[in-house]
């Protein structure tokens, strides 16, 4: 008896798993005009759709958008048209198994890391003369700093929600919904799940780590009431990026409102650190 509970109870904890890299692929509406929609193939033949807004200037700076995990293009629609206002080309992506790009199993940035790393080619292909940024939320920071080829070659990084490492992320989320004891005993058996499924270690998936590689000051932003990455997680990947980063927290607001924040004092913030970094 005591054995065909074990086995339940691991077989639980894959299907939990499953559930959470499952894809999460879904209908998007397409942007508004100006922007087109278009399909790119990353490095290992996935195809990814996108919204693209040109600039009228062909040397303006260009910014990539990467949403985050169960979101899609559509999520960065706000952000994406107030760039575009300003003078900036965008491009907003849907991420392997989101949206309506390639259903694939997800990786919590690693193999994700390959849809920002094509995205960021097709842009820099569009827009040789130009500055190149990118901005993340959680699933899509961390896509801009993990997999086999490293941080996103940019001259501007935002960073919004970002999980500092997978282990911490999934402790984070079980003890939001189902407090402390259980998170140290489930933890691990998900954590852990990364070797057989995609085939690295959780060690991997750390931005954290991942800073230490980035050759440009990042914007870390947070909300105050995120309990998935918390204020302090926030201060310390900024502590861990390179001089010049600067770090925001936005009043008042959970993990997933933080990617549709419009409060006029971060944006302004926002704004002045694209503007230095992305100067011609």
């Amino acid at each position: 008896m005591g054995m065909l509970a074990l086995i339940a109870g691991l077989t639980g904890i894959w299907v939990v798993g499953s559930a959470m890299t499952g894809a999460t692929n879904a209908s998007v509406e397409p942007a508004p005009a100006p922007a087109t929609e278009i399909r790119l193939t990353t490095s290992d033949q996935v195809e990814i759709a996108a919204s693209y807004w040109k600039a009228d200037d062909s040397t303006a700076p260009a910014i990539l958008l990467l949403h985050g995990n169960g979101g899609n293009r559509r999520d960065m629609l706000d952000m994406a048209t107030w760039l575009a206002g300003e003078g900036y080309s965008v491009l907003s992506i849907d991420m392997r198994g989101h949206g309506q790009s390639s259903p694939q199993s997800k990786s919590f940035g690693y193999l994700e890391a390959r849809d920002a790393h094509a995205a960021l080619a097709w842009l820099r292909q569009q827009h040789p003369a130009s500055k190149l940024g990118a901005i993340g939320f959680s699933l899509g920071g961390a896509a801009s700093v993990l997999g086999d080829r490293g941080p996103l070659d940019v001259d501007a990084l935002v960073m919004m929600s970002v999980y500092p490492d997978i282990r911490t992320a999934i402790f984070n989320r079980i003890e939001a919904a189902v407090r402390t004891l259980p998170a140290v005993a489930i933890e691990p058996m998900l954590s852990y799940q990364s070797i057989p499924r995609y085939g690295v270690g959780p060690d991997k998936l750390s931005p954290l780590a991942a800073m230490n590689k980035v050759r440009v000051p990042v914007m870390v932003v947070g909300g105050e009431l995120d309990a998935y990455t918390p204020p302090a997680e926030i201060e310390a990947m900024y502590r861990a990026a390179p001089p010049g980063s600067e770090w925001w927290i936005l009043e008042g607001l959970g993990h997933d409102e933080v990617v549709r924040a419009n409060d006029p004092a971060f944006r302004k913030k926002l704004e002045t650190y694209l503007v230095r970094s992305l100067a011609r």
